[in-house]
Formats: structure tokens, sequence, C-alpha cells
């Protein structure tokens, strides 16, 4: 069967049917079909009457850097309002019910990258939850996780939820945005009206580049598929001080601080023969974000077998590594992060306090390894039933 998005079922087989139904759409910049027309301009030129616009963090041209706060605009082109989901408050993170009232259906086309911690999935939660108390249908125009159907780390304890991950998932989900919210709608929202528009001929082996899209970067730190390859695993690195390589051309691929000794950090990464990837030392100097206009030594990573490779150990790792060569300048960074205020911004990404225990008190990476994967394999078997492909 050849591959389709949700969106284009929508443009080729739905629209017709939907003629003057009030319409809004959570989206952004990377939400367009094969032919990178965006779903506003699908919706804005239909029968359908598009009403409102919704964007997520990074707004609705991707434009903004992560954490900064969105303000309400309209769209250049046509006029309809943009509110933002991503405001300076916990409240923004959700739209009011007297948004929604009024509306026959809200569009969701997001593009995923298949980490737990991307916020779009919980904007879309979000948004399917207060749908439902205003009793407006949701249709998920589904789209594929561009890094295949693999799972990987820990699931969150349900103290340890945020808006990083407001219902529990293993870090590296390996599922749709459609099947993640067919599971939160059945668990969580029961009264939600969702309708998934599924895709055509994604298969769970299929990665992005196995299909003829075109890689729109669906936030500004994610440029490339070899960046969402690495970024369940090396996200991480936001909850410590050092360098996730934001300011850089290479986010998340590159990695460091100005205390790190590359040589030396490199030399003990490569001795762990971690599944998939190899280090090569490297210098870099952040345009913003940590340590920016300094040089940091760190590491590039190259992932040479992406199916072996497994992002969340191998982040975890490097972090174990660091802490034991450099004890007086690794830290883990206090609060707040993403809206929490208390509990470390290292164990809310990994939804547990035991990985940085762990770390902490000098665990073997295997011990660590099977931690990870313990609870992960458990929570694979009950998601089996909301997997649509």
């Amino acid at each position: 069967m050849k591959f389709r998005l949700g969106l284009s079922k929508l443009r080729d087989e739905l629209l017709s049917e939907l003629s003057n139904a009030k319409v809004a759409v959570l989206c952004n910049q990377a939400s367009v079909d094969e032919n990178l027309t965006n779903v506003v301009d699908i919706l804005a030129g239909s029968h359908a009457k598009l009403i409102k616009i919704f964007a997520p963090e990074h707004g609705f041209f991707g434009a903004a850097q992560d954490r900064i706060a969105i303000k309400n605009s309209t769209h250049p082109k046509y006029g309809i309002p943009i509110i933002s989901m991503y405001g300076d408050t916990v409240d923004s993170l959700m739209p009011k019910k007297e948004m929604l009232v009024g509306l026959d259906i809200v569009f969701i086309d997001l593009q995923d990258v298949g980490a737990r911690y991307y916020t779009f999935v919980w904007s879309a939660a979000l948004m399917m939850k207060q749908a439902a108390q205003a009793g407006v249908e949701i249709w998920v125009l589904d789209r594929l996780n561009p890094i295949s159907g693999i799972v990987e780390g820990p699931v969150q304890e349900d103290s340890y939820l945020s808006f990083v991950g407001l219902y529990p998932l293993p870090i590296r989900h390996g599922m749709t945005i459609g099947e993640i919210l067919s599971y939160i709608a059945r668990e969580y929202i029961p009264q939600a009206k969702l309708e998934v528009i599924s895709l055509d001929g994604w298969k769970r082996d299929m990665w992005f580049d196995n299909t003829e899209l075109s890689w729109v970067p669906p936030s500004p730190n994610m440029p490339s598929l070899s960046t969402a390859i690495v970024y369940p695993g090396m996200c991480l690195l936001e909850g410590t001080n050092i360098s996730e390589g934001r300011g850089t051309t290479r986010p998340f691929e590159i990695f460091g601080a100005p205390w790190i000794k590359s040589f030396e950090l490199c030399e003990k990464l490569n001795e762990l023969k971690l599944p998939g990837v190899k280090f090569l030392p490297w210098r870099f100097t952040p345009m913003f974000s940590k340590y920016a206009g300094q040089t940091c030594d760190g590491a590039m990573m190259f992932v040479t077998d992406r199916k072996a490779f497994r992002p969340v150990l191998t982040a975890i790792a490097i972090i174990k590594t660091i802490h034991e060569l450099y004890p007086e300048k690794f830290k883990f960074i206090n609060p707040p992060y993403e809206f929490e205020t208390e509990k470390l911004p290292f164990d809310i990404l990994c939804g547990t306090p035991e990985i940085r225990r762990m770390i902490e008190g000098g665990s073997k990476i295997d011990e660590i390894k099977d931690f990870i994967d313990g609870n992960a394999r458990e929570y694979q078997a009950k998601l089996q039933k909301y997997l649509l492909y």
C-alpha cells in the first residue's frame, strides 16, 4: 500500500463532507502534506469554515526557542486568530472551554518526534481534554513516528507526571500521535469524541526517510532526522549542566562543557562499546543557551547503526561517564523546568529519581539498562491494543 498521511486522506476523501462545518486546527509550520501544503491552506481553501488556529510550543511558525512563552497573533495570509497553547503559566497550556464552544471539529495535525518529552503530544492531549468538556469532536490527522516503532526507556512514576509527560509512556514510545491519543482517550478521557484519520502504508519498522516526505523541522532545534534519532536520549542533558548542543548547527548530536577534556571523554565513551554509536572529540562555541559564547570541549556522536542504537541508554552512559570523570564540575541542575518548580529537571525528564540515584550511587551501566528496560516491557504489552499499525 502506498504511504499516505492522515492530512492527505482528509484532503482527498473527507473534506467534501464537511461543507460549512465550523472547525479549528492545532498545528504548526510542519503540518504539511506531501506537496508541502500546510493544513491551514488546505482547510482555508475548503468549504469548511476555519474559525481558529491553535499553536503548540515554539508557535505556529516554529520560530521561538524552547520554553519561550508565545503570544496570540493573527495568520498573516488569512487573518484567522492564532491562539497560543504555550504561554507563561500552566493555565496557558490548555485552551479555555469557551474558545471551543460552537466549533464542530478541532483537527490536530502535529509532527511528533517519538520522544515522550516532546511537548506537542501533550498540547494535543490537553486540547482533547477540553474538547471533551465542550462536546467538540477531535480529528487527529495521523503522522508517522519518524524514528520507527522501537520502544526504550522507563515509564514515569505517577508523582513525576508533568508537561514533558502528562500520561504514562516510555521515553521512546514507538507510537504515532494518533495511537497515543487513542490510548489517552480510552484510559483517561473516555468522554472524548476522538476520530483518528490513520496513515496508509506505514509499518513499525519504517523510518521517516523510508517515505518520500520532506523533513520540515517541527521545532527550531530539530533540523533533521538525525537529530530526532538521538533526541530521546540526549534531551536528558537538559537536566544537567552539560550543553546539549543548543546554539550550534547540530543540536543534540554535539555535547560538552568548558571543563570537559574531549579526548579523555571520548576514549572512555568509546571503550563502553555502546551499540550503534561512536564518539569523536569535538570543540564548539554555542551561540545561545548553556555556555553561550564560551568554548566547550566534548564530543560529536555518530550513529552507525540506527536499529541497534539505544538513545536513552547512550545518553545515560554519557551522563554517568561525565559524572565520574568530573565529579566536582558536573551538576544536575535545579528547577524550574517546564512549569515544574520543585522536582529536579533530570528526574522529571526521566519520570523517576531512580536513574539519577543510580548514577550518583555508582551503579554499573548494565544495572541501569535493566532498570530502564523493565517497566517499558510491561507498558509495551499494555499499549499493544492501541496500536493502529
